[in-house]
């Protein structure tokens, strides 16, 4: 888990997927600005969400991707209220700026491009490097590529990681593949790809209710769609 917050005490506890953070740290600050709240976020992949709802540390509202709800005791911890989706993206391959863009154009290209590479960031410990994981599987090159990941358990750090030439190249949600240093070769082929779709919830028991109401509607409002498309997300509302 990573966490980030603002310098003033924090007001508003939020548990968030790192697979939205590009979203969430442009957001925040001008909705810290619009509202007076202050915000603390904690960011993980899937397992470590599921974790961290049911360890019931407090909590005021959640911005994670659908499959921390295949957990109940994590869905419990969340108001009964409707939830709401928020944004999707799909699974793409990166390099670092400046390496030629390898061939992933179709399931055959993608296979001999894994097997050639020296070197793979992911995410294993999430719910894209889950998919990951099993299209290795699908592709008949799982043993291939262990011995060539470089596993990130902060979703933060692997962009970063693979700006600095850590690995050849990087599997991960597309959006967070656009930072700075990195060059966006493409998604998966589609009969390989998946979605994620980031869901947002109310805690069942907040102790800022109110904060957390605005900020949810304030994510899910037309200014909000603008950034996140900007993002490189698909607004879902």
């Amino acid at each position: 888990m990573a966490s980030s917050s603002s310098a003033a005490p924090a007001t508003l506890r939020v548990i968030a997927g790192g697979g939205i953070s590009n979203v969430l740290q442009a957001f925040i600050p001008r909705f810290e600005e619009a509202s007076g709240e202050r915000l603390a976020v904690t960011y993980g992949g899937t397992p470590a969400l599921q974790a961290a709802l049911k360890s019931g540390a407090p909590f005021d509202c959640a911005v994670v991707p659908y499959q921390v709800f295949s957990d109940a005791a994590a869905r419990a911890r969340l108001a009964e209220a409707p939830t709401t989706d928020i944004a999707r993206v799909g699974v793409g391959l990166g390099v670092p700026e400046g390496a030629a863009p390898p061939d992933i154009g179709t399931p055959e290209a993608l296979k001999r491009t894994l097997l050639l590479a020296k070197s793979v960031a992911m995410v294993p410990q999430s719910a894209n490097g889950a998919h990951i994981l099993k299209v290795f599987e699908r592709l008949g090159v799982a043993e291939a590529m262990k011995p060539k990941i470089r596993a990130y358990d902060d979703p933060l750090a692997l962009a970063p990681a693979l700006a600095r030439g850590e690995a050849e190249i990087g599997l991960y949600v597309t959006n967070l593949l656009l930072a700075p240093g990195i060059t966006l070769v493409g998604e998966l082929p589609a009969a390989l790809n998946t979605t994620l779709t980031f869901t947002a919830g109310l805690a069942r028991e907040p102790e800022n209710a109110a904060g957390a109401r605005a900020f949810l509607a304030a994510l899910a409002s037309p200014e909000a769609a603008a950034l996140i498309r900007a993002k490189g997300m698909e607004p879902l509302f």
